[in-house]
Parts: structure tokens; C-alpha cells; sequence
């Protein structure tokens, strides 16, 4: 099972933990990551169709480079609290190192080309160089 979604409405960690968790025998380990808002209220935009295609796209080339059993990547928009979930990323693998390199593959390259935007009430979150080196390092053509 290899899921993606963008969504407005909130995600249920354990539901989409449970899925994944369950496809079979060989599912050896389960890495899940969560990230949430900090610091401010945001605005999350997204560029519909161009950031599903984008996101199926750095899933694939995850999926090509390490032998996942299953994947889910959500990802919200819309208008977010302090303390409001944004993004998911889970993967499971036979292994464990796999399903954490996978999922900080997923999120390194998430943060840096998949079309979304914060604005928080002074203005649009630039994008950060330590983002484009974290993401840099999987030496990805994506």
C-alpha cells in the first residue's frame, strides 16, 4: 500500500499507522514522522494536481532506491493552529534501515519541491538553505 494525499482536514496518526503496519510478515520495521506548527498560525497553500503529481513522484523515486513494503505521505493546507499536525510521512520496510532513510528521503525532498507554501500573519516562510542541503545530500535528480 503506497499512499498520498493533500487534504485540508486533519489525519488520524494511528489510523494510517495501523495500515501500514499491517500489510503483511515481512513488515519488520515502521518508521512514522509527524511535523506540526510551531511558533505561529499559518496559511498553507498548494498547487492542486501539480503537488499530488510532484508528491507520487519523490514517492516513487523512494520506492526505487529502498525496498519498502508500504508508504503514506499527507500532507495538509488550509488555515493551521499552533500545535496543528501538517505533513506524515510513514514507511515500512523489512528493516529498519530503510524505512528511516526512505522516510527522511520523503521529507528532505517534500520541504524542498513539492508546491506547498506557509504565510504566517508577517508574510510568506522563505525557503531555508539548510532545507536545499539536507536535501541535497540524496544526490536525487527529483
Amino acid at each position: 500500500m503506497f499512499t498520498i494525499k493533500v487534504q485540508e482536514e486533519d489525519f488520524d496518526i494511528k489510523l494510517e499507522h495501523g495500515a501500514i503496519s499491517t500489510l503483511g510478515p515481512h513488515v519488520g520495521a515502521v518508521v512514522s514522522f509527524v511535523g506540526q506548527v510551531r511558533d505561529e498560525p499559518l496559511e498553507l497553500e498548494h498547487y492542486p494536481g501539480m503537488a499530488e503529481k510532484q508528491m507520487e513522484s519523490i514517492l516513487q523515486a523512494a520506492r526505487e532506491r529502498w525496498p519498502l513494503i508500504g508508504a503514506c505521505v499527507i500532507h495538509r493546507h488550509g488555515s493551521l493552529s499552533v500545535g496543528d499536525q501538517i505533513v506524515l510521512v510513514i514507511t515500512a520496510s523489512e528493516h529498519r534501515a530503510a524505512a528511516f532513510e526512505a522516510a527522511s528521503f520523503l521529507m528532505d525532498w517534500l520541504k524542498t519541491s513539492a508546491p506547498f507554501w506557509k504565510r504566517t500573519q508577517t508574510g510568506w516562510v522563505e525557503a531555508r538553505d539548510s532545507d536545499d542541503r539536507a536535501a541535497e545530500r540524496w544526490n536525487s535528480d527529483l
